[in-house]
């Protein structure tokens, strides 16, 4: 069970993140999350959206390089020692993860993580065992509904 992520070169000047986002604007694209690793040359923007499919066609219609990449969503208690059960858990059944970042939802008491691992399926499992809810897209959706 995973979402879509977009990931999205972005050069490393001023302006450009701004110039991005309008364009999301402009498409009436939700971000749900967002995450950027830079270099000196350039960024990347990681972003999980209410539509991937059509982020996809109105990013690389602007002339933006991108690439779709399978996450894991996670739900989890939000209170301290949860993302170093969850992690432990993940390491213990030798999952690697490669990057990780957070997002909030209107939602009490709940935490909210995406993680790149190198065995979805397998991290699903390992979650699921462990009390952490895996979310889908439809999901995902429905979390951002009123």
């Amino acid at each position: 069970m995973t979402i879509n992520q977009i990931s999205v070169f972005l050069e490393n000047k001023p302006g450009q993140l701004a110039e991005f986002t309008r364009l999301l604007e402009e498409n009436q694209i939700d971000m749900r999350a967002l995450s950027i690793a830079e270099t000196q040359d350039f960024g990347i923007l990681r972003l999980i959206v209410d539509d991937p499919y059509k982020t996809v066609n109105v990013v690389k219609e602007a002339g933006y390089i991108c690439a779709v990449t399978p996450v894991l969503a996670v739900e989890l208690s939000d209170k301290p020692g949860s993302l170093v059960k969850l992690l432990t858990a993940l390491g213990e059944g030798g999952i690697n993860v490669e990057y990780s970042y957070a997002f909030t939802a209107r939602k009490k008491d709940v935490a909210y993580m995406v993680f790149r691992v190198n065995d979805p399926e397998k991290a699903v499992g390992v979650l699921v065992q462990n009390q952490a809810r895996p979310l889908s897209q439809d999901d995902l959706s429905s979390l951002f509904s009123d």
